[in-house]
């Protein structure tokens, strides 16, 4: 099996030669908006900076139509990596260390980089909170400043977007990220709520399907880690009370225990072998006390067979939990869609070569672009799962 290679690169390669066969840019430089009058209602990130978001007008047919993306980036579960967050270069914990993403794939206002979507109104949601945007304490402990905040920094941005023309809007998609694909689906209902009820509204979560499956020691190591942040956060009152009234909060942070009561059509883009997971909730650290796994999640080249055994396995019980987890009623309807290809990543829409498809990332020789576009608008239902390929693979 080739060596892994650095997406980083692979998309650089891409824009280079696009640059030159189309001589256009490969993605969109778009600025920073900092709602600063959200300080005032306590609408902050961890370190009380204001909410930021980015925003690249829609044009032509698009100009009332809007995609919203919630950034991922993970999460924090306790005080000292939350002060961590604070510090990190990358901004998940401070609007005053963010850096501009360039808009690519799903975010592209190109025709020929994002045929379904380039022309819409697109928004990302800048993540700083560490809790999925489902955070709301009101005290601040004064030795650590954290604040812990991520609800209302969803409801400042959205209630601001709104003004801006998402109130009036004809077309809606709502999705995210990893942590940001969590929260598209754990607000896919309430977004709904916010526009007009003759609107096409769908929620179309990338990477944010976390399974609660066992890891290798026969363990849930991974639900300590969700039940730890819903109670930092205070998270469980925004979190949908059909679960919460049924199982542990931690719980409710697991897709499987939501997604059967979400009204709004949804479409789940992941990949049966999401990196994340497989280093996170297959084999964390905690559950490797040998750390025999440590060369195989780096590179899936350097796995055993029989770890290879244990990854099809795992992918075996992600498809049967992604399928019970949209219930019985609903799970050929044509209001759930499903993208499952095998590619050993995390996250694919924002990402130019995966969005566009290259060979190892298409189902039935589509490529994700098409197929959530052709969901959105009704041309085919799709639930696509990868049945070529039984090992993870490299996209």
């Amino acid at each position: 099996m080739p060596k892994l290679v650095s997406f980083t690169r692979l998309c650089q390669w891409l824009c280079l030669i696009l640059l030159m066969l189309l001589k256009t840019k490969c993605s969109d430089d778009v600025e920073m908006t900092f709602i600063r009058s959200a300080i005032t209602k306590g609408a902050v990130c961890l370190d009380g900076s204001p909410p930021a978001y980015q925003f690249d007008k829609g044009f032509g047919e698009g100009v009332d139509k809007w995609l919203i993306h919630i950034q991922g980036g993970g999460w924090c579960e306790s005080t000292k990596s939350c002060l961590v967050w604070v510090n990190k270069t990358n901004g998940v914990g401070s609007s005053t260390l963010m850096q501009k993403f360039n808009f690519t794939g799903v975010f592209s206002s190109k025709q020929e980089f994002n045929p379904g979507f380039y022309n819409w109104n697109r928004v990302i949601m800048r993540y700083c909170d560490g809790a999925s945007f489902t955070g709301d304490v009101e005290k601040v402990d004064p030795a650590t400043n954290l604040h812990y905040r991520g609800a209302r920094i969803f409801n400042a941005i959205l209630d601001e977007l709104l003004v801006k023309g998402l109130n009036k809007a004809s077309s809606a998609l709502l999705t995210g990220c990893s942590s940001g694909g969590l929260a598209a689906i754990l607000y896919c209902d309430k977004f709904r709520a916010k526009l007009p009820a003759i609107s096409r509204v769908k929620c179309v979560p990338d990477a944010g399907y976390f399974v609660h499956v066992k890891d290798i020691s026969g363990k849930y190591h991974f639900e300590k880690f969700f039940t730890k942040i819903v109670k930092l956060h205070n998270s469980e009152i925004n979190l949908p009370s059909s679960c919460t009234s049924k199982m542990k909060p931690g719980l409710c942070f697991y897709p499987q225990f939501i997604l059967p009561n979400i009204k709004t059509p949804v479409f789940i883009i992941n990949s049966a072998y999401d990196s994340y997971q497989v280093q996170n909730i297959l084999a964390p650290e905690k559950a490797d006390s040998h750390d025999s796994w440590s060369a195989c999640k780096l590179n899936i080249s350097n796995c055993s067979p029989p770890q290879l055994k244990i990854l099809q396995d795992f992918r075996s019980d992600f498809i049967k939990t992604l399928r019970s987890g949209m219930g019985r009623s609903i799970r050929n309807s044509a209001s759930r869609g499903m993208f499952i290809n095998s590619c050993y990543s995390h996250c694919q829409t924002g990402n130019q070569i995966n969005w566009l498809g290259d060979a190892a990332s298409k189902l039935d020789n589509k490529a994700i672009a098409e197929v959530v576009s052709d969901w959105f608008y009704e041309r085919n239902t799709s639930q696509l799962i990868d049945r070529q390929h039984v090992l993870p693979q490299q996209c």
